[in-house]
């Protein structure tokens, strides 16, 4: 019999730990190789992690609920077979050094799970997240070891580290430029909770993991970006009557839908080659230009959450190569299929209301990005029309569109020109496009 050590997966650039949800296994179950074995939530996704090796699982090492770091054994596997070789345990050594020297900055230590002192005297072990935080919020190792843990054997949690925030005083806010906004930017400025009174008949609904993660991130992100939208009127009757034409020949051809959200994504990414400042984050009192046309796409799901998926070089992409993109982003996001990886990264966002029948929003910007783009309902209306005959008043497929961006550093003649870029792009399809 041999054994081996199942260990957190690394499952994207900045994924640094998860959290155990569901073991899917028992101790003592066969189990095939790439078999899912159990379910972790990182803080992009939940996804489900499979067998390294087939045979049993002999021994479960962390439980339902705690967060490990990437590279932590979380069980073991026992096999058919011959123990390791030396080569065998050299490769294993080797991929764990690889895991740890992939991650971040300042945990390049940790992930071996083992107690890393932060000063003298202090032997607790800190995790990636907790001390991503310290780092980020410029807790040294002398200010982190006077900080009470509430976790197991008086660990610090993240919990603990807002709490600590909170009354430690205003802090600058630096921002993860490869991460969403986290709820690091909760400092003594945050608003007092609000007292609600609960009456007879009134029913209590307790958060999911996810919504809270989303009621978080956009309170940060209206205390990191001064909002400011614009709004723009499109008359998109050109490319309605154009998809209407060949929505059925593309069905057939390419077995899936031709929607509307391609030609969004399409007027978006042109738009931001004419106007590069909007592709752009903010990191303290400098600006990074991105390079990539990264484009992010709000996606419902069936729980009423929202996820937003990402196309990468969406600039690089015909309008079939970004309507399957879409599709299929979208499709795998109801069914909980995506990676962490296909969730990051983004430089914009586009956010489809009018699926809702909504005209026009406001939306939140998804930090740490600088604006959004929110599409509002295609609707007839009259209007008037310049012909080489004179004005007509004629019925035309219209549409809103509003583009809410950081004021502090998109003034308004950038944020105006931009979205009403994508509208002369939208309103430039001719019925003879090809595709």
């Amino acid at each position: 019999m041999a054994t081996f050590e199942m260990v957190m997966p690394k499952m994207g650039e900045s994924i640094i730990e998860g959290t155990i949800l569901t073991w899917l296994k028992s101790e003592g179950d066969a189990i095939e190789q790439d078999e899912s074995v159990l379910e972790v939530a990182t803080d992009k996704v939940d996804t489900e992690v499979p067998a390294t090796h087939a045979g049993v699982l002999k021994q479960i090492l962390v439980k339902e609920g705690e967060v490990v770091a990437v590279g932590t054994p979380i069980a073991i596997i026992e096999t058919e077979g011959s123990v390791e070789t030396e080569s065998e345990q050299a490769a294993a050594t080797e991929e764990k050094e690889a895991l740890i020297a992939s991650a971040p900055s300042g945990t390049d230590s940790l992930l071996s799970n083992v107690g890393i002192p932060s000063s003298e005297g202090d032997d607790r072990f800190y995790s990636p997240l907790v001390l991503s935080i310290a780092k980020q919020e410029d807790i040294d190792k002398s200010e982190l070891a006077q900080i009470s843990g509430t976790g197991k054997d008086g660990r610090v949690t993240k919990n603990d580290m807002l709490a600590y925030l909170k009354n430690r005083g205003s802090q600058p806010q630096k921002i993860d430029m490869d991460k969403p906004a986290t709820s690091t930017a909760a400092t003594s400025s945050a608003p007092q909770k609000v007292n609600v009174s609960v009456n007879a008949g009134d029913e209590i609904i307790e958060m999911d993991r996810m919504r809270k993660m989303i009621s978080q991130r956009m309170v940060d992100s209206k205390r990191i970006s001064p909002h400011v939208t614009s709004f723009v009127e499109a008359d998109v009757t050109n490319i309605v009557l154009w998809r209407n034409k060949v929505k059925e020949s593309y069905k057939q051809k390419h077995g899936e839908a031709l929607t509307f959200t391609p030609f969004f994504v399409e007027a978006v990414s042109k738009a931001i080659q004419d106007f590069p400042m909007i592709n752009i984050s903010v990191d303290g009192d400098k600006i990074i230009k991105k390079k990539n046309i990264n484009i992010g796409i709000a996606v419902a799901l069936p729980s009423g959450n929202l996820i937003v998926p990402v196309i990468r070089n969406a600039d690089q992409l015909n309008l079939a190569g970004l309507s399957k993109k879409v599709n299929d982003l979208a499709q795998r996001a109801r069914t909980n299929k995506l990676s962490p990886d296909e969730l990051n990264g983004g430089t914009y966002t586009v956010s489809n209301v009018g699926s809702f029948g909504n005209v026009m929003g406001t939306p939140i910007i998804m930090q740490p990005q600088v604006a959004i783009l929110a599409v509002g309902a295609i609707t007839k209306k009259p209007a008037v029309v310049e012909t080489p005959t004179g004005d007509v008043i004629a019925i035309r497929h219209k549409m809103f569109l509003s583009h809410s961006y950081d004021h502090r550093v998109v003034d308004g003649s950038l944020g105006g020109m931009f979205v009403k870029r994508v509208a002369e792009y939208l309103e430039g399809y001719t019925l003879d496009s090809t595709i």
